[in-house]
């Protein structure tokens, strides 16, 4: 027999968990459309009634988005000139209809490679917060989301939270697609930069669906350490390595247009990142 259940508490879900193989179902908006036409064949836990999950907190260390937090609440959320580039890939997310309902933490446990989230996710050094029964546990982004649909979500765990040490600087994200809106990624970058006397002090940089899931551009980031922030930072990038990307060829695009995409896109990103001196030449 298949069991559905709805608690309306964090420790009735965990113990629910601990009881054998649930699917969890947060907003739904990737759970139905992957379901389809199948009978279903799995208990389902809807997370929907834990509202202690949802909203976002500030301490005095770091900001902490909850699981049921959607991207809508996101959006409306006071955020730091950080936050930015996660703010602008929140409004990438489907329609408005979609971003009402539909998690951060369902877009990372989805583990598309081209999930919209991530990317900016990766320039904040977010860590996710896994709970079972018996533990509590966090991972560093990159360490949770191993492959295409893959995550290091062990039996009896959920994700509860994502936390993200209080990021400085400013950040903006730039999504390629075969149209403006409601599309899947043929690439993506989030880019946050720490200027300081109009010098790069800092930078992260993260690209998406170019391999099986999001990467930060470590040489690219060095390589922009100690730069002055103008338009040179273009230049900077063309010459800068990507080696930590192996985009496929699909129906979207060729693994090398996405290469060349990708270098022209995280240079976009970083004139917007920093500032709007430089908001022509993005437009260019």
């Amino acid at each position: 027999m298949i069991r559905y259940a709805k608690p309306t508490t964090v420790d009735e879900a965990l113990a629910l968990l601990g009881e054998g193989a649930w699917r969890i179902l947060a907003g739904g908006t990737d759970f139905y459309p992957a379901q389809g036409s199948k009978p279903f064949r799995d208990n389902v836990l809807d997370i929907n009634g834990l509202t202690a999950l949802r909203g976002i907190a500030e301490t005095d260390s770091h900001w902490v988005i909850g699981a049921r937090t959607t991207w809508t609440d996101l959006l409306r959320h006071p955020l730091p000139p950080a936050f930015d580039a996660l703010k602008q890939a929140a409004r990438e997310v489907g329609s408005a209809q979609i971003q009402n309902v539909a998690s951060v933490v369902g877009n990372l446990c989805n583990a598309s490679p081209a999930a919209d989230g991530v990317p900016a996710l990766l320039i904040l050094d977010a860590e996710v917060e896994l709970r079972s029964a018996a533990a509590t546990r966090l991972l560093p982004l990159p360490d949770f989301i191993l492959g295409n649909r893959r995550t290091a979500l062990r039996p009896g765990e959920m994700v509860t939270a994502i936390r993200m040490p209080k990021p400085a600087g400013t950040s903006a994200f730039v999504k390629l697609g075969a149209r403006r809106y409601l599309v899947i990624s043929i690439a993506m970058v989030a880019a946050r930069l720490v200027v300081e006397g109009g010098i790069v002090t800092d930078a992260a940089i993260a690209v998406g669906s170019c391999s099986a899931v999001a990467k930060r551009l470590a040489g690219v980031e060095a390589a922009l350490r100690g730069l002055a922030a103008d338009c040179g930072l273009a230049d900077a990038v063309q010459s800068a390595p990507m080696a930590e990307l192996s985009p496929i060829a699909d129906v979207r695009g060729s693994a090398e247009y996405r290469l060349d995409a990708a270098g022209e896109i995280v240079a976009r990103a970083l004139l917007t990142a920093a500032g709007p001196m430089n908001d022509h030449m993005v437009a260019a």
